[in-house]
Protein backbone atom coordinates (compact mmCIF):
# COMPACT_ATOMS: atom_id res chain seq x y z
CA UNK A 1 0.00 0.00 0.00
CA UNK A 2 1.69 3.12 -0.72
CA UNK A 3 0.66 6.55 0.49
CA UNK A 4 0.77 10.26 -0.06
CA UNK A 5 3.95 12.52 0.52
CA UNK A 6 2.00 14.39 3.24
CA UNK A 7 1.12 11.44 4.77
CA UNK A 8 4.58 10.06 4.88
CA UNK A 9 5.87 12.78 6.42
CA UNK A 10 3.68 12.93 9.12
CA UNK A 11 4.46 9.73 9.79
CA UNK A 12 8.02 10.37 9.88
CA UNK A 13 7.63 13.41 12.41
CA UNK A 14 6.34 11.16 14.74
CA UNK A 15 9.49 9.53 15.19
CA UNK A 16 11.01 13.08 14.78
CA UNK A 17 12.68 12.82 11.92
CA UNK A 18 12.85 16.66 10.51
CA UNK A 19 10.55 17.81 7.85
CA UNK A 20 9.18 20.66 6.64
CA UNK A 21 5.99 22.36 8.34
CA UNK A 22 2.87 21.74 5.88
CA UNK A 23 -0.48 21.63 5.40
CA UNK A 24 -3.06 19.37 3.07
CA UNK A 25 -5.15 21.39 1.00
CA UNK A 26 -8.55 19.09 -0.75
CA UNK A 27 -10.21 22.55 -1.73
CA UNK A 28 -8.59 25.38 -3.08
CA UNK A 29 -10.76 27.97 -1.16
CA UNK A 30 -8.56 26.71 1.96
CA UNK A 31 -5.34 27.46 0.07
CA UNK A 32 -4.79 30.74 1.25
CA UNK A 33 -5.79 29.61 5.49
CA UNK A 34 -2.91 26.96 4.58
CA UNK A 35 -0.23 28.63 3.23
CA UNK A 36 -0.87 31.32 6.19
CA UNK A 37 -0.38 29.17 8.52
CA UNK A 38 3.85 28.54 7.67
CA UNK A 39 6.46 31.09 7.75
CA UNK A 40 6.99 31.69 4.20
CA UNK A 41 8.59 33.88 2.18
CA UNK A 42 8.61 31.03 -0.27
CA UNK A 43 6.18 28.41 -0.17
CA UNK A 44 6.45 24.75 -2.07
CA UNK A 45 2.88 23.63 -3.90
CA UNK A 46 3.31 19.59 -4.66
CA UNK A 47 0.66 18.12 -6.28
CA UNK A 48 -0.08 14.97 -4.56
CA UNK A 49 -0.33 11.51 -6.58
CA UNK A 50 1.24 8.32 -6.09
CA UNK A 51 4.20 8.85 -8.51
CA UNK A 52 7.34 10.13 -9.55
CA UNK A 53 8.54 12.75 -11.44
CA UNK A 54 6.04 15.49 -10.53
CA UNK A 55 8.39 17.91 -10.66
CA UNK A 56 9.19 17.57 -13.96
CA UNK A 57 5.60 16.76 -15.19
CA UNK A 58 3.30 18.11 -17.08
CA UNK A 59 -0.74 19.09 -16.88
CA UNK A 60 -2.93 17.76 -19.91
CA UNK A 61 -5.21 20.95 -19.03
CA UNK A 62 -3.83 24.10 -20.63
CA UNK A 63 -4.90 26.10 -17.72
CA UNK A 64 -2.49 24.08 -15.60
CA UNK A 65 0.39 25.62 -17.23
CA UNK A 66 3.42 23.75 -17.89
CA UNK A 67 5.42 24.63 -14.53
CA UNK A 68 5.01 20.51 -13.08
CA UNK A 69 3.18 19.58 -10.29
CA UNK A 70 5.81 20.90 -7.82
CA UNK A 71 6.20 24.99 -7.81
CA UNK A 72 7.57 27.64 -5.48
CA UNK A 73 5.59 30.43 -4.81
CA UNK A 74 7.05 33.60 -3.59
CA UNK A 75 3.59 34.93 -1.97
CA UNK A 76 0.31 33.43 -0.62
CA UNK A 77 -1.65 34.90 -4.08
CA UNK A 78 0.88 32.91 -5.69
CA UNK A 79 0.31 29.77 -3.66
CA UNK A 80 -3.63 29.89 -3.87
CA UNK A 81 -2.76 30.62 -7.67
CA UNK A 82 -0.90 27.56 -7.87
CA UNK A 83 -3.18 25.28 -6.01
CA UNK A 84 -6.48 26.63 -8.07
CA UNK A 85 -4.00 25.54 -11.01
CA UNK A 86 -3.02 21.85 -10.38
CA UNK A 87 -6.01 20.69 -8.21
CA UNK A 88 -8.14 18.49 -10.15
CA UNK A 89 -6.04 18.80 -13.29
CA UNK A 90 -4.23 15.44 -14.87
CA UNK A 91 -0.57 15.34 -14.32
CA UNK A 92 1.63 13.65 -16.95
CA UNK A 93 5.04 12.21 -15.39
CA UNK A 94 7.66 9.57 -16.48
CA UNK A 95 5.68 7.38 -13.65
CA UNK A 96 2.49 7.64 -14.45
CA UNK A 97 2.24 7.04 -18.20
CA UNK A 98 -0.01 8.98 -20.85
CA UNK A 99 -2.92 8.83 -19.13
CA UNK A 100 -1.59 10.80 -16.45
CA UNK A 101 -3.25 10.93 -12.59
CA UNK A 102 -5.66 13.61 -11.44
CA UNK A 103 -4.23 15.69 -8.73
CA UNK A 104 -6.88 16.13 -5.84
CA UNK A 105 -4.81 16.85 -2.98
CA UNK A 106 -1.89 19.30 -2.85
CA UNK A 107 0.31 19.62 0.21
CA UNK A 108 1.89 23.18 0.71
CA UNK A 109 4.89 23.62 2.83
CA UNK A 110 7.70 26.16 3.81
CA UNK A 111 10.36 26.49 1.63
CA UNK A 112 14.19 25.40 2.38
CA UNK A 113 17.34 27.15 1.72
CA UNK A 114 19.26 24.08 0.53
CA UNK A 115 22.37 24.02 0.30
CA UNK A 116 23.51 20.45 -0.99
CA UNK A 117 20.70 17.88 -2.08
CA UNK A 118 21.68 14.26 -1.42
CA UNK A 119 19.52 10.74 -1.79
CA UNK A 120 18.76 8.15 1.05
CA UNK A 121 15.72 5.19 0.57
CA UNK A 122 15.57 2.33 2.58
CA UNK A 123 14.21 -1.16 1.34
CA UNK A 124 13.70 -4.98 1.94
CA UNK A 125 16.87 -6.89 0.36
CA UNK A 126 15.50 -9.97 -0.80
CA UNK A 127 18.95 -11.81 -1.61
CA UNK A 128 19.74 -11.11 1.93
CA UNK A 129 16.64 -11.29 4.21
CA UNK A 130 18.01 -7.28 5.50
CA UNK A 131 17.38 -4.17 5.36
CA UNK A 132 18.73 -2.04 3.33
CA UNK A 133 19.90 1.64 3.07
CA UNK A 134 20.46 2.99 -0.40
CA UNK A 135 23.09 6.36 0.10
CA UNK A 136 24.02 8.86 -3.24
CA UNK A 137 25.37 12.41 -3.07
CA UNK A 138 23.56 12.73 -6.43
CA UNK A 139 20.09 13.39 -5.02
CA UNK A 140 17.01 15.70 -6.40
CA UNK A 141 14.97 14.90 -9.62
CA UNK A 142 17.56 13.07 -12.01
CA UNK A 143 18.46 9.77 -9.77
CA UNK A 144 17.25 7.52 -12.34
CA UNK A 145 20.05 9.09 -14.75
CA UNK A 146 22.32 8.76 -12.27
CA UNK A 147 21.92 4.70 -10.83
CA UNK A 148 21.95 4.46 -15.30
CA UNK A 149 24.93 6.38 -16.50
CA UNK A 150 27.27 6.28 -12.58
CA UNK A 151 26.31 3.86 -10.34
CA UNK A 152 29.45 4.11 -8.41
CA UNK A 153 27.84 6.98 -6.93
CA UNK A 154 24.90 5.18 -5.49
CA UNK A 155 26.15 2.96 -2.18
CA UNK A 156 23.98 0.17 -0.41
CA UNK A 157 24.89 -1.66 2.68
CA UNK A 158 22.51 -3.49 5.03
CA UNK A 159 21.84 -3.80 8.59
CA UNK A 160 21.81 -7.39 10.17
CA UNK A 161 18.34 -7.86 12.14
CA UNK A 162 20.36 -9.53 15.33
CA UNK A 163 21.80 -6.58 16.07
CA UNK A 164 19.57 -4.22 14.26
CA UNK A 165 20.45 -0.21 13.81
CA UNK A 166 24.05 0.49 15.04
CA UNK A 167 26.06 3.76 15.11
CA UNK A 168 28.33 2.32 12.51
CA UNK A 169 25.32 2.52 9.94
CA UNK A 170 25.18 6.31 10.92
CA UNK A 171 29.05 6.86 10.38
CA UNK A 172 28.31 4.82 6.47
CA UNK A 173 25.76 7.50 5.80
CA UNK A 174 27.56 10.32 6.70
CA UNK A 175 30.65 9.12 5.32
CA UNK A 176 29.08 8.32 1.71
CA UNK A 177 27.78 11.96 1.68
CA UNK A 178 30.70 13.46 2.91
CA UNK A 179 29.27 14.90 6.03
CA UNK A 180 31.59 15.57 9.15
CA UNK A 181 31.60 16.95 12.74
CA UNK A 182 27.64 18.04 13.35
CA UNK A 183 26.49 17.12 10.14
CA UNK A 184 27.69 13.68 10.85
CA UNK A 185 26.48 13.49 14.17
CA UNK A 186 22.97 14.44 12.94
CA UNK A 187 22.95 11.78 9.80
CA UNK A 188 23.68 9.43 12.55
CA UNK A 189 20.86 10.08 14.33
CA UNK A 190 18.34 10.38 10.81
CA UNK A 191 19.68 7.03 10.34
CA UNK A 192 18.46 5.64 13.40
CA UNK A 193 15.42 7.26 13.52
CA UNK A 194 14.59 6.21 9.98
CA UNK A 195 15.22 2.77 10.84
CA UNK A 196 12.76 2.55 13.67
CA UNK A 197 10.31 4.02 11.78
CA UNK A 198 10.58 1.40 8.75
CA UNK A 199 10.85 -1.54 10.78
CA UNK A 200 8.10 -0.22 13.42
CA UNK A 201 5.53 0.35 10.66
CA UNK A 202 6.81 -2.61 8.41
CA UNK A 203 7.62 -0.67 5.47
CA UNK A 204 8.64 -2.09 2.15
CA UNK A 205 10.23 0.71 0.59
CA UNK A 206 11.10 4.34 2.20
CA UNK A 207 12.41 7.17 -0.51
CA UNK A 208 13.82 10.44 1.01
CA UNK A 209 15.01 12.58 -2.23
CA UNK A 210 15.90 14.85 -1.72
CA UNK A 211 17.73 14.35 1.73
CA UNK A 212 18.78 18.10 1.94
CA UNK A 213 21.92 20.39 4.21
CA UNK A 214 20.37 23.77 4.39
CA UNK A 215 22.17 26.71 4.44
CA UNK A 216 22.16 26.90 8.35
CA UNK A 217 23.56 23.59 8.63
CA UNK A 218 20.74 21.21 9.31
CA UNK A 219 19.36 18.08 7.63
CA UNK A 220 16.15 17.75 6.63
CA UNK A 221 14.31 15.49 4.66
CA UNK A 222 12.09 17.37 1.79
CA UNK A 223 10.67 14.79 0.37
CA UNK A 224 9.13 11.08 1.20
CA UNK A 225 7.60 8.33 -0.61
CA UNK A 226 6.25 5.44 1.28
CA UNK A 227 4.90 2.33 0.82
CA UNK A 228 4.21 -0.80 2.95
CA UNK A 229 4.30 -4.44 3.37
CA UNK A 230 0.45 -5.13 3.03
CA UNK A 231 0.88 -9.04 4.62
CA UNK A 232 1.75 -6.72 7.75
CA UNK A 233 -0.90 -4.33 7.76
CA UNK A 234 -3.37 -6.52 9.69
CA UNK A 235 -0.58 -5.06 12.57
CA UNK A 236 -1.28 -1.14 11.26
CA UNK A 237 -4.95 -0.33 11.51
CA UNK A 238 -3.96 3.07 11.60
CA UNK A 239 -2.46 2.94 8.17
CA UNK A 240 -5.72 1.84 6.20
CA UNK A 241 -7.04 5.31 7.30
CA UNK A 242 -4.36 6.83 4.79
CA UNK A 243 -5.10 4.63 2.04
CA UNK A 244 -6.25 6.80 -1.00
CA UNK A 245 -8.28 4.17 -3.52
CA UNK A 246 -8.41 6.90 -5.71
CA UNK A 247 -5.03 6.54 -6.87
CA UNK A 248 -5.47 2.92 -7.19
CA UNK A 249 -7.08 0.72 -9.92
CA UNK A 250 -10.26 -0.07 -9.58
CA UNK A 251 -9.66 -3.60 -10.33
CA UNK A 252 -7.15 -4.04 -7.95
CA UNK A 253 -9.43 -2.62 -5.28
CA UNK A 254 -12.06 -5.50 -6.66
CA UNK A 255 -9.27 -8.19 -5.97
CA UNK A 256 -8.32 -7.01 -2.62
CA UNK A 257 -11.56 -7.58 -0.98
CA UNK A 258 -10.77 -11.34 -2.13
CA UNK A 259 -7.18 -11.46 -1.56
CA UNK A 260 -6.02 -12.21 -4.56
CA UNK A 261 -3.15 -11.03 -6.06
CA UNK A 262 -3.93 -8.97 -8.83
CA UNK A 263 -1.79 -6.09 -11.23
CA UNK A 264 -3.29 -4.72 -13.78
CA UNK A 265 -0.85 -4.42 -17.01
CA UNK A 266 -1.24 -2.97 -20.44
CA UNK A 267 -1.67 -5.79 -22.50
CA UNK A 268 -4.88 -7.99 -23.77
CA UNK A 269 -4.85 -11.31 -22.84
CA UNK A 270 -6.15 -11.77 -19.19
CA UNK A 271 -4.10 -14.45 -17.06
CA UNK A 272 -5.52 -16.59 -14.15
CA UNK A 273 -2.98 -18.44 -12.91
CA UNK A 274 -2.45 -20.39 -9.27
CA UNK A 275 1.46 -19.26 -7.96
CA UNK A 276 3.51 -16.37 -8.46
CA UNK A 277 6.06 -18.26 -10.20
CA UNK A 278 3.93 -19.78 -12.75
CA UNK A 279 1.96 -16.68 -13.40
CA UNK A 280 5.32 -15.24 -14.08
CA UNK A 281 6.31 -17.66 -16.31
CA UNK A 282 2.90 -17.03 -18.18
CA UNK A 283 3.02 -13.51 -18.37
CA UNK A 284 6.80 -14.36 -19.94
CA UNK A 285 5.44 -16.92 -22.34
CA UNK A 286 2.76 -14.64 -24.00
CA UNK A 287 5.26 -11.87 -24.33
CA UNK A 288 7.49 -15.10 -25.93
CA UNK A 289 4.52 -15.58 -28.40
CA UNK A 290 4.40 -12.03 -29.58
CA UNK A 291 1.82 -10.54 -27.30
CA UNK A 292 1.34 -8.82 -24.24
CA UNK A 293 -0.42 -10.03 -20.50
CA UNK A 294 -3.56 -7.81 -19.55
CA UNK A 295 -2.70 -8.35 -15.36
CA UNK A 296 -1.13 -10.78 -13.10
CA UNK A 297 -3.00 -12.73 -10.92
CA UNK A 298 -2.27 -15.15 -8.35
CA UNK A 299 -5.86 -17.06 -7.24
CA UNK A 300 -3.36 -18.83 -4.30
CA UNK A 301 -3.13 -22.54 -3.66
CA UNK A 302 -6.36 -22.79 -1.64
CA UNK A 303 -8.37 -20.51 -3.32
CA UNK A 304 -12.70 -21.37 -3.39
CA UNK A 305 -15.01 -21.56 -5.83
CA UNK A 306 -16.38 -17.93 -4.81
CA UNK A 307 -12.61 -16.51 -5.22
CA UNK A 308 -12.15 -18.19 -8.42
CA UNK A 309 -15.27 -16.73 -9.65
CA UNK A 310 -14.33 -12.97 -8.36
CA UNK A 311 -11.23 -13.42 -9.79
CA UNK A 312 -12.78 -14.47 -13.56
CA UNK A 313 -14.98 -11.05 -13.33
CA UNK A 314 -12.42 -9.00 -12.94
CA UNK A 315 -10.21 -10.16 -15.91
CA UNK A 316 -13.97 -9.64 -17.95
CA UNK A 317 -14.32 -6.41 -16.46
CA UNK A 318 -11.27 -5.09 -18.06
CA UNK A 319 -12.15 -3.42 -21.62
CA UNK A 320 -8.53 -4.68 -22.64
CA UNK A 321 -9.10 -8.36 -22.57
CA UNK A 322 -9.41 -9.43 -25.95
CA UNK A 323 -8.74 -13.37 -24.61
CA UNK A 324 -8.26 -15.00 -21.53
CA UNK A 325 -5.83 -17.97 -20.58
CA UNK A 326 -6.53 -19.95 -17.15
CA UNK A 327 -3.28 -21.90 -16.07
CA UNK A 328 -3.86 -24.32 -13.27
CA UNK A 329 -1.07 -26.74 -11.59
CA UNK A 330 -3.40 -28.07 -9.39
CA UNK A 331 -1.22 -28.58 -5.74
CA UNK A 332 -3.21 -27.71 -2.88
CA UNK A 333 -5.34 -25.80 -5.72
CA UNK A 334 -7.76 -28.25 -6.99
CA UNK A 335 -8.56 -28.04 -11.00
CA UNK A 336 -12.25 -29.34 -10.22
CA UNK A 337 -12.76 -26.24 -7.90
CA UNK A 338 -11.17 -23.91 -10.51
CA UNK A 339 -13.62 -25.14 -13.20
CA UNK A 340 -16.34 -25.03 -11.44
CA UNK A 341 -15.52 -20.95 -10.35
CA UNK A 342 -14.69 -20.41 -14.17
CA UNK A 343 -18.57 -21.88 -15.42
CA UNK A 344 -20.29 -19.84 -12.62
CA UNK A 345 -18.48 -16.36 -13.74
CA UNK A 346 -19.25 -17.44 -17.48
CA UNK A 347 -22.90 -17.92 -16.75
CA UNK A 348 -22.92 -14.46 -14.91
CA UNK A 349 -21.19 -12.31 -17.13
CA UNK A 350 -20.93 -13.63 -20.02
CA UNK A 351 -18.39 -15.00 -22.57
CA UNK A 352 -16.92 -12.66 -25.26
CA UNK A 353 -14.14 -13.73 -25.84
CA UNK A 354 -11.36 -16.45 -26.85
CA UNK A 355 -10.72 -18.35 -23.50
CA UNK A 356 -8.39 -21.40 -22.91
CA UNK A 357 -7.73 -23.82 -20.21
CA UNK A 358 -4.75 -25.50 -19.13
CA UNK A 359 -5.53 -27.47 -16.13
CA UNK A 360 -3.14 -29.81 -14.73
CA UNK A 361 -2.35 -31.71 -11.10
CA UNK A 362 -4.79 -32.92 -8.20
CA UNK A 363 -8.23 -33.78 -9.38
CA UNK A 364 -7.70 -32.99 -13.60
CA UNK A 365 -9.89 -35.04 -15.06
CA UNK A 366 -12.76 -33.98 -12.83
CA UNK A 367 -11.81 -30.52 -13.75
CA UNK A 368 -11.74 -31.38 -17.52
CA UNK A 369 -15.01 -33.17 -17.63
CA UNK A 370 -16.53 -30.27 -15.69
CA UNK A 371 -15.55 -27.97 -18.44
CA UNK A 372 -16.31 -30.13 -21.45
CA UNK A 373 -19.66 -30.68 -20.11
CA UNK A 374 -20.61 -27.15 -19.16
CA UNK A 375 -21.60 -26.21 -22.90
CA UNK A 376 -18.89 -23.39 -22.82
CA UNK A 377 -16.80 -22.80 -26.00
CA UNK A 378 -13.50 -23.41 -24.22
CA UNK A 379 -10.34 -24.10 -26.12
CA UNK A 380 -8.58 -27.11 -24.32
CA UNK A 381 -4.38 -26.88 -23.89
CA UNK A 382 -2.29 -29.78 -23.13
CA UNK A 383 0.32 -27.93 -20.89
CA UNK A 384 1.94 -24.08 -20.93
CA UNK A 385 3.67 -23.82 -24.43
CA UNK A 386 0.71 -25.03 -26.31
CA UNK A 387 -1.59 -23.36 -23.90
CA UNK A 388 0.37 -19.65 -24.83
CA UNK A 389 0.19 -20.89 -28.67
CA UNK A 390 -3.83 -21.01 -28.71
CA UNK A 391 -4.08 -18.33 -26.72
CA UNK A 392 -2.18 -16.00 -28.90
CA UNK A 393 -3.33 -17.35 -32.35
CA UNK A 394 -7.37 -16.88 -30.64
CA UNK A 395 -6.55 -13.47 -29.86
CA UNK A 396 -4.76 -12.66 -32.94
CA UNK A 397 -7.26 -14.26 -35.33
CA UNK A 398 -10.36 -12.49 -33.34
Amino acid sequence: MNIHEYQAKGLLREFGVPVPDGHAVLQAEDAEAAARQLRGPVWVVKSQIHAGGRGKGTFKEAAAGEKGGVRLARSIGEASAFVREMLGHTLVTVQTGPAGKQVNRIYIEDGSAIAREFYLSMLVDRETGRTAFVVSTEGGMNIEEVAHDSPEKIRTFSVDPATGIMPLHGRAVAETLGLTGDLARQAEDLTARLYRAFVEKDMAMLEINPLVVTKDGKLRCLDAKVSFDDNALFRHPELFKLRDETEEDAKEIEASKYDLAYIALDGTIGCMVNGAGLAMATLDIIKLYGEEPANFLDVGGGASEEKVTAAFKIITADPQVKGILVNIFGGIMKCDVIARGVIAAVKTVGLEVPLVVRLEGTNVEEGKAIIRGSGLNVIPADDLDDAAQKIVAAVRKA
